[in-house]
């Protein structure tokens, strides 16, 4: 495979996964992570590890697991309604990659984006809140399909207090 057949590859499920979450499609969205993924959402700047910082999420596989059920029983008040929203990702770049250049199981792509989150809070406020940032996806190839072993989203406004995030996949 190409470098730009591969950089499709993995524009078409960033997008995917951007839109599952986006339409609260949570099923789908858990099929696309692997058995290790985690998930982090620092306080802050995404330095040093997890554990050693404060973070708003900070979700190994199992709890990753768990919010999904409590999201997908309807009765997570703080998303009951469900938060309609969409995001726009843009600046799409492989930072590192252990690709063999083929479809071979293992491939391994760290993958950084900006992207801009759109969410109407329909539960309470009914305001429009703008969520902008970057994520970097760790990716893996298994199965022949790309999977998601980490997702690391810094937000631009990560030191300021904020408002409910139960929704932010």
């Amino acid at each position: 495979m190409s470098a730009e057949d591969q950089l499709r590859e993995i524009e078409a499920f960033l997008f995917l996964e951007a839109r599952l979450a986006d339409e609260s499609r949570y099923d789908e969205w858990e099929a696309l992570v692997t058995d290790d993924m985690h998930y982090w959402v620092p306080a802050g700047p995404a330095v040093g590890q997890p554990s050693d910082s404060l973070s708003y999420v900070n979700d190994n596989r199992a709890r990753l697991a768990t919010r999904m059920r409590q999201l997908r029983t309807g009765k997570r008040h703080a998303q009951t309604p469900v938060s309609p929203m969409r995001r726009l990702i843009t600046n799409i770049e492989v930072l590192d990659s252990t690709a063999t250049g083929t479809t071979s199981d293992g491939d391994e792509y760290r993958v950084g984006s900006n992207f801009v989150l759109y969410e109407l809070a329909a539960q309470a406020t009914h305001q429009l809140r703008i969520w902008p940032g970057r994520t970097t996806h760790t990716l893996r190839r298994v199965d022949g399909e790309l999977r998601m072993a980490a997702k690391v989203i810094e937000l631009v406004t990560a030191t300021e207090p904020q408002p409910n995030m139960t929704f932010l996949l």
